[in-house]
């Protein structure tokens, strides 16, 4: 197991962050999807109102790994976090950085005081699923993920206001 030092990211970190969005996309076979850049992650992540919070993972002073997450609101549960994504770069990949970025945001939570954290898992991804199924996590197989994105959001709203 190799020790990284997990701190919460700044502002600076936004190339790095925005780098490791990059392998995922790649990882998860759709490199094309990713349209968030650099400014966009330093101003909703670092603004005035951030939008996320997010741990980075250093290796000789280098970013290698991130977990990056978000307040929610549960109707039954209260205060949550989205755990978007935890990412280690494909060089670092088991070497236990993953598991210190997850115990890391597991701490924060605790510490927060949530009452639930959430997050999705490609039904591809076996080494994940099993990871986080040891770790005492519960994978839903009843729920879908649902999602638009801005241009179906664009044209629904294109439609009712017609």
């Amino acid at each position: 197991m190799k020790k990284a030092n997990i701190r919460k990211a700044v502002k600076s970190d936004a190339a790095s962050i925005l780098f490791l969005i990059h392998e995922l996309a790649i990882f998860e076979r759709e490199p094309q999807a990713v349209i968030v850049t650099e400014a966009e992650i330093e101003r909703d992540g670092f603004g005035d109102r951030p939008l996320f919070e997010c741990f980075v993972a250093e290796v000789a002073d280098k970013v290698v790994g991130i977990a990056l997450f978000y307040p929610r609101y549960s109707t039954w549960k209260g205060p949550t976090f989205h755990l978007e994504d935890l990412i280690v770069t494909e060089p670092m990949k088991s070497n236990g950085i993953g598991t210190q970025l997850y115990n890391a945001f597991l701490e924060h939570a605790y510490d927060t005081g949530v009452n639930r954290v959430e997050w999705a898992v490609l039904n591809w991804n076996l080494p994940a699923i099993k990871f986080y199924q040891k770790s005492g996590a519960s994978i839903s197989e009843d729920w879908r993920s649902v999602q638009m994105d801005k241009k179906s959001i664009d044209n629904y709203i294109s439609k009712i206001n017609s």
